[in-house]
């Protein structure tokens, strides 16, 4: 049963839409704006750094707080195998937060909630697939790019760790989900419509979806 709740709120806490309440406040609805995402990414192109910082910030705190927190849990409870038991609880804010319970199962991309579970679980990993993500983005300008070059370094750089084979098997499926999220940024590369880091979105100019701001 407390398994059983720490899987639950792990997931609920992942679900909690930040770019959307974050947009809220600026009377705003990121959806409907831009690539219409709730991620980091979308919030700087709608609502400029200050908020998309909160954003980031929050979204890895929802991937890093679980893990945590499952870490001194699951030992003192006594838990067979905490290791295994630890990667549900790191995938629980991550599809919280790509099918969040609060948006009708829809969510966002989940790069930074992934990370945050990454940092607590392999930090090392972490800052290599951040160092990758900062590399790529700063020559590209594009940050999608740079997300799916980071999910695909976590595995191969796990890989030559020699971590066990259910960690690694794990990571891989979380960088397929990652950059399967990223198959409508894809579609953009190949058309060259995909925004670069610094586009701003022109709230005044560009007409939202489905009737734009929230009431």
């Amino acid at each position: 049963m407390r398994l059983a709740l720490l899987l639950v709120g792990s997931y609920l806490l992942g679900s909690i839409p930040f770019g959307v309440l974050v947009g809220r406040t600026r009377g705003v609805d990121v959806r409907k704006y831009g690539s219409g995402n709730i991620g980091f990414s979308n919030v700087l192109r709608v609502l400029g750094w200050k908020p998309a910082a909160v954003v980031l910030v929050a979204d890895a705190l929802k991937g890093l707080g679980p893990v945590v927190a499952g870490k001194v849990l699951l030992r003192r409870w006594g838990v067979v195998q905490p290791d295994l038991w630890l990667l549900a609880v790191a995938l629980a804010p991550t599809l919280g937060h790509t099918f969040s319970i609060f948006l009708r199962f829809r969510g966002g991309r989940a790069v930074a909630t992934t990370a945050g579970a990454l940092l607590g679980m392999a930090w090392p990993a972490a800052l290599v697939a951040l160092g990758v993500w900062l590399a790529v983005v700063v020559v590209t300008r594009y940050i999608s790019v740079g997300s799916i070059a980071a999910a695909i370094v976590v595995p191969v750089y796990l890989a030559f760790t020699g971590v066990r084979w259910e960690w690694l098997a794990f990571w891989s499926a979380v960088a397929a989900l990652v950059i399967l999220r990223h198959i409508p940024n894809i579609g953009r590369l190949r058309a060259g419509s995909e925004s670069k880091i610094g586009q701003q979105v022109d709230l005044q100019g560009e007409e939202p979806r489905d009737g734009g701001l929230l009431r």
